[in-house]
């Protein structure tokens, strides 16, 4: 069996135990660790969970998204109902700041403006989003606040990399200047890559992540 073929069974087998991806019309090609994903689901939710199911499949070095989201009838909403929703959701999220997040609604995309200080806020109002029916895409276009002290940004990423049971801190380099930080080095599986991203952007004072780290 060739790579791309257990490639593509891994990716498959994992989208069915994966009990947020229900429907069964998700295709799935792989080739030279490229996976692309076709097909239709309900939610936006569903499309982002199958998504993230691939990510976690060793061997995947990309992604190509191509799962369109149809909603049934039957959960179809208009932008004026989805707008409202989504303005209560964001104001009963202890995550999002209050008055800080714009919400624009066309034809069930949703389009986030506005500033936060750290980027956990944002991907926090974009989650919240995403689970609202009759949602079909969510445009994260929310902006992180240069912070002041910027000097332990390095720091603070390299110690959270030191505490995870994912991977060798000591593969992954980390540099910052300013509010930018830059991540070199190599990791086993693209969930390592993510966790390594995900350190970097919960630190506080990152204003932008250039992620060159390589899947080996």
């Amino acid at each position: 069996m060739s790579h791309d073929t257990t490639l593509q069974h891994a990716v498959t087998a994992e989208l069915i135990w994966d009990p947020q991806v229900t429907s069964s019309e998700i295709g799935v090609t792989a080739k030279d660790g490229v996976v692309a994903l076709s097909g239709q689901v309900g939610t936006y939710d569903e499309k982002m969970a199958a998504e993230a199911a691939a990510r976690r499949i060793r061997g995947v070095q990309a992604i190509v998204q191509e799962i369109e989201v149809t909603v049934p009838f039957a959960l179809k909403r208009s932008d004026a109902d989805i707008a409202a929703t989504a303005v209560a959701r964001l104001a009963w999220n202890v995550a999002v700041p209050p008055d800080c997040i714009s919400v624009k609604v066309s034809k069930g995309v949703i389009t986030l403006t506005g500033e936060v200080d750290q980027h956990f806020q944002s991907k926090a109002a974009e989650r919240e989003l995403r689970q609202i029916s009759g949602v079909v895409a969510v445009n994260n276009d929310i902006t992180v606040r240069p912070q002041v002290d910027v000097s332990a940004v390095s720091d603070n990423i390299s110690e959270a990399l030191d505490r995870s049971w994912l991977f060798d801190p000591k593969t992954v380099t980390v540099t910052a200047d300013g509010g930018t930080v830059h991540l070199g080095g190599t990791v086993r599986t693209m969930q390592e890559r993510r966790a390594a991203v995900g350190a970097a952007w919960a630190s506080p004072g990152t204003t932008a992540v250039d992620n060159l780290i390589s899947v080996v």
